[in-house]
């Protein structure tokens, strides 16, 4: 399905709500005055207030598990808005709050 592409400006949370950042971007491709990112690119995640029986066990990093199909950068498929990611060390998912809308890709 078509989707918005992601970019360095984009909202992305872990499901507990801590803030969570690409670490590496596609300078190849920019959209809204910001490089997008791939899929291959992990998120670092800050601010995760997740625990288990009063244990901390907070989201550290987040690994995208989908992207898009057609539309590659550097040969890496970019991540779309419907793009799905996997936090570690809990397994919850990762959640797009927000992005740019102008560009799209399959």
């Amino acid at each position: 399905m078509p989707g918005f592409l992601l970019h360095m400006g984009a909202t992305v949370q872990c499901a507990h709500g801590g803030q969570a950042q690409p670490t590496v971007t596609s300078t190849r491709v920019m959209v809204s005055g910001q490089p997008i990112v791939t899929q291959a690119a992990p998120y670092t995640i800050a601010g995760c207030p997740f625990n288990v029986s009063g244990a901390p066990v907070p989201c550290v990093t987040a690994q995208w598990v989908t992207g898009a199909v057609r539309v590659t950068s550097d040969g890496l498929p970019v991540l779309l808005l419907d793009s799905q990611a996997v936090c570690v060390p809990n397994g919850t998912p990762a959640l797009i709050v927000s992005t740019q809308t102008k560009v799209t890709g399959t």
